[in-house]
């Protein structure tokens, strides 16, 4: 009894000393660890001739096999390549058509009773220079499982069993049901990989930590460090200066997939797009590579580009953003935005992580204030619905912040983390904005893909009047040049451990770690703005009562544009305040007459265009048009 007694108080001693840091007790003072020169890692690209990036499939038999997750956990993607790419002056491509895009699959090994069939593609990299080698694809199959149990494990075989070409049993994991109680068990995030021997320490460290899914935060295998020769540089810009286009070596995708065919066969990943994956090409086609060899979820989450989409894990909704897609508030991808996270039931998904490859928030030198103009867009709209988690890669080191909201301590903004150490051949960041000599100069910072300038010069706190700050920001916690990756784990709907793992420790240490803690009851999710298309009024003053005499046709409000007007609306609908609006019609001769003011009493939410009115007001279906009518005095 004595002994026992004397475990717990030597347990209770141990958490007491090694109490892990919440962001409550935040927000914490700026932390730099210089960077260890006795260690710089090990960032040479794997050579072709390595094992791990070698085809070991015959004929059409599947090989770079991945899965990855629908918008919810009963469904999933699985991917493969079959036949082998070409590369040269007379490339021929390999019809898609002629293997077949099959998936069996069950609960069992044997005898696997599903069957699923999806799509088949081949794409080209094609470059009008002479003396550059164009590339050509295998056939790249996508096959959509539906109908899948949560938390629940499942086996799988790829390929096309006509020509009894088929791969060896795999299997994954599906998703735990979206709840406030269940979530996957680990979250890794990698971001700007490549394929070095530190990129294989990076992998090796992921996969001793067990995770259920893989949020991959862009630049993948860095084939654009290539000339189509397979001359590859840590600086394409430097020793290839005067190529007439931005040349990639297409087949270092295809070692990317088999070097990691062994992890993402089994566990989910989702990609997020970055600037290596742009590789342009004739007629100035980008991103072909990437859209083509991944499955995206972004159909089944009402996204109608692969860029940007979302998904849920258990508990977890996933917003997956565009750096390298227009981002402004007129364009598809703010639109999108808008309508998904109005659909967020923070009851069903408590936690809202949101992720893209060029961070906000970001102290280095390197890629400083770069996308500028996405942040001034979109940050808003994030804070607003109360993001609780932004993860970005690109800088080529690790960085966590304090919550932050438009550069100011704010305990309501997310917690943004960059992780773009996973080890890719242009090595890490190591210099800072903030240090004496190091602000880079304005006009220099916007992304060139993107363009663009919205980088002004602070105009207030610490650094008002600078584009720079002086010492490490404030809303800067933590920041160290050193290659690895995170483990995000969701304990409940209101604590998260962030852990992130440095390549040089053993695999059970940690270099950074601490609770994200949630306060929905401090930081509750703002009014939902709807967009006005239609509206159900009452007139202000009725003079005739009848409606066929005065008006055949309602116009829009005069205030409202041809797109209709965003207006606050708290929910539920019913208890909207009225508001007045100037209201015109159309007269039985055709002619437009002032209605005077009507009464606003409610609006049809039309986000998006197909959704029906919410429920509190279909049952005003049938007098919806006498009370669309008012009356001209």
């Amino acid at each position: 009894m004595v002994a026992a007694v004397f475990i717990l108080l030597f347990l209770e001693l141990i958490q007491i000393h090694c109490k892990i840091p919440t962001t409550l007790d935040g927000p914490f003072d700026p932390v730099t660890v210089s960077l260890d020169e006795n260690f710089r890692g090990n960032a040479i690209d794997l050579p072709d001739s390595d094992p791990r990036v070698q085809r070991d499939a015959s004929g059409f038999e599947p090989e770079q096999i991945s899965v990855s997750l629908s918008s919810t956990h009963d469904s999933v993607w699985i991917s493969w390549i079959t036949g082998e790419f070409q590369i040269g002056d007379n490339i021929k491509p390999l019809n898609p058509k002629s293997v077949a895009s099959v998936v069996y699959y069950g609960k069992l090994r044997f005898p696997m009773h599903r069957i699923a069939t999806g799509e088949s593609e081949v794409y080209s990299q094609l470059y009008p220079f002479k003396g550059l080698k164009n590339y050509t694809s295998g056939i790249i199959h996508h096959v959509r499982l539906t109908d899948l149990d949560p938390d629940s494990k499942y086996y799988y075989k790829c390929g096309d069993p006509s020509i009894q070409a088929m791969s060896r049993i795999q299997h994954f994991r599906t998703m735990p049901v979206s709840s406030t109680h269940s979530y996957p068990g680990r979250v890794a995030v990698v971001g700007d990989l490549g394929l070095t021997y530190n990129s294989t320490s990076t992998i090796d460290h992921v996969t001793r930590n067990n995770p259920d899914l893989i949020v991959m935060v862009g630049d993948l295998c860095y084939a654009n460090l290539y000339l189509t020769n397979g001359t590859g540089s840590d600086c394409y810009s430097c020793s290839f200066p005067n190529t007439p286009i931005h040349e990639t070596y297409q087949p270092r995708w295809d070692y990317w997939g088999r070097f990691m065919q062994p992890l993402i066969s089994r566990i989910p990943i989702m990609m997020v797009q970055g600037n290596h994956e742009i590789e342009e090409q004739i007629h100035g086609q980008t991103f072909t590579s990437f859209t083509s060899r991944f499955a995206f979820p972004h159909k089944e989450s009402g996204s109608s580009s692969p860029f940007y989409y979302s998904f849920n894990a258990g508990g977890i909704h996933f917003v997956v953003l565009g750096g390298y897609a227009a981002y402004g508030k007129t364009d598809d991808q703010y639109k999108w935005l808008q309508r998904d996270l109005a659909n967020v039931n923070r009851d069903v998904t408590p936690w809202l992580v949101a992720t893209w490859h060029p961070p906000w928030y970001t102290t280095y030198t390197a890629h400083y204030r770069e996308v500028e103009c996405m942040r001034v867009s979109m940050e808003e709209l994030l804070y607003q619905y109360g993001v609780d988690i932004v993860f970005n890669g690109h800088v080529h080191a690790y960085e966590r912040s304090n919550r932050v909201y438009n550069y100011t301590l704010d305990p309501c903004g997310p917690v943004h983390l960059s992780v773009g150490d996973g080890g890719n051949r242009e090595k890490m960041a190591t210099t800072h904005a903030d240090e004496h000599g190091n602000c880079p100069e304005p006009s220099t910072t916007p992304d060139d893909f993107m363009g663009g300038f919205c980088a002004q010069n602070f105009t207030s706190g610490p650094a008002a009047g600078k584009f720079c700050w002086d010492s490490q920001p404030e809303y800067s916690a933590y920041r160290e040049a050193s290659f690895g990756h995170g483990i995000l784990e969701v304990k409940n709907e209101t604590h998260a451990l962030w852990s992130w793992h440095r390549n040089k420790d053993m695999y059970n240490e940690t270099g950074d770690q601490i609770y994200i803690v949630r306060q929905p009851e401090r930081c509750p999710v703002q009014p939902q703005h709807y967009i006005i298309r239609q509206i159900i009024m009452k007139p202000s003053k009725m003079i005739r009562g009848d409606e066929a005499a005065c008006c055949s046709k309602i116009l829009d409000p005069l205030d409202m544009g041809a797109s209709g007007i965003t207006v606050p609306v708290p929910v539920p609908v019913p208890g909207v305040s009225p508001a007045p609006l100037p209201y015109r019609g159309v007269a039985p001769d055709g002619g437009v007459v002032e209605l005077g003011v009507v009464m606003l009493v409610g609006v049809v939410d039309v986000i998006p265009d197909e959704t029906p009115p919410p429920a509190e007001l279909q049952k005003n279906q049938e007098t919806r048009v006498s009370l669309m009518y008012a009356f001209h005095g």
